[in-house]
């Protein structure tokens, strides 16, 4: 995921999608700023609204993260042992 501009945030403002449904906005938003997932290098609004709700929530934190905080470091936690730590999503922000 890229570092959001000005034009990213703005832009799905127009989207006929999100008129409609508010909520549709993170779905337009998300699929302009994630430049690469998994193998998919594609990403557009169907990748994004047909992703598990779980995964479309850490993005939307990511995002949040990334965009806020300017770090790409999230805390998270171990689902088999619990353990919380840190992880560094990379280091090639606003590339």
């Amino acid at each position: 995921m890229r570092l959001a501009t000005a034009r990213d945030e703005l832009i799905p403002l127009t989207d006929r999608r999100v008129r409609e449904n508010p909520a549709y906005l993170s779905v337009v938003l998300l699929s302009r700023l994630i430049t690469s997932l998994g193998n998919l290098e594609d990403i557009n609004t169907d990748v994004v609204q047909d992703l598990f709700a779980i995964d479309l929530a850490f993005l939307q934190k990511f995002y949040e993260k990334i965009n806020l905080d300017g770090t790409p470091v999230a805390s998270t936690v171990c689902p088999d042992c619990q353990h919380e730590f840190e992880v560094d999503m990379g280091s090639r922000l606003g590339e």
